[in-house]
């Protein structure tokens, strides 16, 4: 998501800076397996619970929900964020067929805070000897290891758990669908379909199969596929996820049906045909030298083929509904508008170049990445610095007048453009004084650790050895020491 305007000019207007009263606070329902759901607001009505998001009001039964904690959370930075977010309820453990063991087992494989290995090493040695029930009863194990690991955040132990279950068990829908999960939400789109394909095979009924090959066919820009699995996953169960993300994705493939398409070989472009074919030319040739540099700074290469649509400039405020102040939207595909541009220019280059790195930063870390980050980073690629916005970040920040960091990590598109100019400039310092300090090679870091799962702050104690405050004080004297004078 890209500024359309700058610091600079909402200072001068003398615009306030009201952030008690524009951070997006929400609500979190935590489920029984773990999950949690981050949303607007939260209400229950008898056997339901409402949740309003980026979507629409959603609903799910009150029976798979823990808790609700109230307020204190903030929104995920994007809607593909937010959609990567939606309540994906795997089937019931009874489906593994040991429910009469299921208890017992999860007692066993999860207790005091943590995974007892040793009890799932016994189990896995029983299956060796033993029959298909001695299979399952690991398998469970390690899925239980493996959900209590994805509600700690560490996918990656979640992953390796939840497959070494399909080595005891590799039939089993549960399992297999699980797998896919986490891989789609690892933006791995073709490996989530390869294990939901063969959940179709084993489940052929199971709406819960259509509905996350939906979310990967939509990953991987696919509209057609993803509204058929959609459909045929309605057509299996109501459930009002599946319809937004339905809803949504007719938008999108109502409007994209005049498009005109071309690719590269990281990217698929689909253009208005009011565009001038050269310019989608340079759009990809620009794309793909951004790519390799971004990739080199970040030690990083995408999966998969990345979405790129430009627009006019009423299509995209159309098709995204962002605030004005919105120039470019990254919600898991590149959407820029073009209108009136014939070649490739500086200014769009850069808004490429920005909304690149947020599809870098997203894969990366897994969509866990703060929004300060997200967007410090971002413009840092781009190529802006600090200069002509020092002196009003660093009064700001002596006037304590300003956001934490922690404020900053969630949603900022229900901002007003003044608090949404500042968040921005205040983004880009942190990360240009981090990247001044020490070098991207630190940046680089805290990424790896937010991908395991770590928090953002604590990621960076352990690299930089600061925690926010600290990185906020060195930011101010950062930008004291280069800039003001």
């Amino acid at each position: 998501m890209r500024l359309q305007n700058s610091f600079a000019r909402f200072i001068a207007c003398g615009a306030a800076l009201l952030f008690a009263t524009t951070l997006a606070c929400a609500d979190t329902i935590v489920l029984k397996n773990g999950r949690k759901i981050v949303a607007l607001t939260v209400t229950e009505e008898g056997d339901k619970i409402h949740y309003e998001t980026s979507s629409g009001t959603l609903t799910l039964p009150k029976s798979i929900v823990d808790h609700i904690e109230k307020g204190g959370g903030y929104l995920p930075g994007s809607p593909a964020q937010a959609e990567a977010g939606l309540a994906i309820t795997p089937p019931a453990l009874e489906l593994l067929g040991i429910a009469s063991a299921g208890n017992q087992i999860e007692s066993g494989a999860v207790h005091d805070g943590s995974v007892d290995r040793a009890f799932i090493a016994k189990l896995e040695g029983d299956a060796r000897t033993g029959g298909r029930a001695a299979g399952e009863s690991a398998a469970l194990a390690h899925h239980v290891a493996a959900q209590y690991e994805l509600a700690h955040g560490d996918m990656d132990h979640a992953l390796t758990d939840e497959r070494t279950a399909l080595n005891f068990a590799p039939e089993q829908p549960v399992l297999l669908m699980n797998v896919a999960y986490l891989h789609l939400k690892r933006s791995e789109f073709k490996q989530s379909l390869e294990y939901l394909e063969r959940a179709r095979r084993v489940a052929p009924d199971n709406p819960d199969v259509p509905k996350l090959a939906g979310w990967s066919y939509y990953g991987l820009n696919k509209m057609d596929q993803a509204v058929a699995e959609w459909k045929r996953a309605l057509a299996l169960r109501a459930d009002p996820e599946v319809q937004a993300a339905l809803d949504k994705a007719q938008k999108d493939k109502q409007e994209e049906e005049s498009y005109k398409e071309n690719e590269s070989p990281h990217f698929n472009l689909k253009y208005s045909g009011s565009a001038e074919p050269a310019l989608a030319r340079d759009v990809l040739r620009t794309l793909e030298a951004h790519y390799n540099a971004i990739e080199s700074e970040l030690n990083f290469s995408t999966p998969d083929s990345i979405g790129v649509i430009l627009y006019t400039q009423q299509a995209f405020a159309d098709i995204t509904s962002a605030p004005n102040w919105v120039g470019a939207l990254n919600d898991g595909r590149i959407r820029v508008p073009v209108q009136g541009l014939t070649s490739m220019t500086a200014e769009l280059s850069r808004v490429l170049k920005h909304e690149l790195t947020h599809s870098f930063v997203g894969q990366k870390t897994h969509g866990h990445a703060p929004t300060w980050l997200q967007e410090g980073l971002a413009q840092w690629m781009e190529g802006k610095r600090s200069g002509d916005n020092a002196a009003a970040l660093v009064q700001i920040y002596d006037a304590k007048q300003g956001a934490s960091l922690g404020q900053l990590e969630g949603s900022w598109m229900r901002f007003p453009g003044n608090t949404a100019s500042y968040a921005y400039a205040w983004a880009l310092a942190n990360v240009e004084a981090i990247v001044r300090t020490g070098g991207m090679g630190d940046i680089e870091r805290v990424l790896e650790r937010i991908a395991t799962g770590e928090p953002a702050e604590t990621a960076f104690r352990n690299v930089l050895h600061n925690d926010y405050n600290d990185l906020t004080q060195a930011t101010a004297d950062y930008l004291r020491k280069n800039y003001v004078r």
